[in-house]
């Protein structure tokens, strides 16, 4: 998005938020749609006068941290972790709202040749020839990965390549150990491998694929809901769409 594009996004979604008293709004997210929240927040803090502090971890911590205690105003994380948290009572029913939905893919550092992820078996080549790759084993992509291992039947040959990753750390996540060469190949949500450094792959092949798809909701002891709630709205509108497609993620349907 250009200048313009993104002064005009925020004055349409800027007629979709309530006009508030500034508040502070703590959100806890899962860091699959880190990217796009990115560049969403910043257009929702100016046109709203809100401010967004976001503490980012791997979907199931985001889940976990919750279930503990964590203090928060809006939850962003897998819809089936959104929905365990609803039925705990953890977060208000009538605030969730699906955001975007994104799949899991493949990286190299920029530059570097690009796996075969045409295929279950060029994908399965790929890694069997790889010196090592990487993946957040905490994260919901991470997590589907070594599933795919398993359905591959390399989960053991593949052991002693794997860099393990965590989602809430990201100077040592996939991208960063990409660009620096400690990994050949990263894996992880879709959304995270369009950054500077790394060159995208390409998906999961069709039949390994998984959707990992992403939801908000206002947490039951928020102390800033309706701020919690506009937000939510923001990051949920059309206009938010363009953000997330040009992050290789597709914006929930609008109901």
């Amino acid at each position: 998005m250009n200048a313009r594009s993104l002064a005009l996004a925020a004055t349409i979604l800027l007629a979709h938020v309530p006009l508030l008293g500034a508040a502070e709004i703590k959100v806890i997210s899962a860091g699959g749609i880190r990217p796009p929240l990115e560049e969403l927040i910043p257009q929702f803090e100016r046109a709203s006068g809100h401010k967004v502090s976001v503490r980012y971890a791997g979907g199931p911590a985001v889940k976990r941290e919750i279930e503990e205690g964590a203090a928060f105003d809006v939850a962003v994380s897998t819809s089936n972790a959104i929905d365990d948290l609803l039925k705990a009572g953890k977060l208000v029913a009538a605030s969730r709202s699906d955001v975007a939905r994104a799949g899991v893919g493949v990286a190299v550092r920029a530059g570097a040749p690009k796996p075969d992820v045409a295929s279950s078996e060029a994908f399965k080549r790929a890694l069997l020839s790889a010196k090592s790759v990487a993946y957040a084993k905490d994260g919901t992509a991470g997590m589907h990965f070594n599933g795919v291992l398993q359905r591959l039947g390399i989960s053991k040959e593949m052991a002693p390549k794997l860099k393990h990753t965590l989602a809430a750390d990201p100077a040592n996540g996939v991208v960063p150990l990409l660009r620096r060469g400690e990994a050949e190949i990263g894996v992880a949500s879709i959304a995270t491998l369009f950054a500077p450094g790394v060159d995208f792959a390409g998906p999961l092949p069709a039949e390994l694929q998984a959707y990992i798809h992403y939801a908000a909701a206002v947490g039951a002891a928020a102390k800033e809901p309706q701020a919690g709630a506009a937000l939510i709205k923001f990051i949920g509108a059309p206009a938010a769409a363009a953000a997330y497609k040009a992050k290789g993620m597709e914006p929930a349907p609008q109901r």
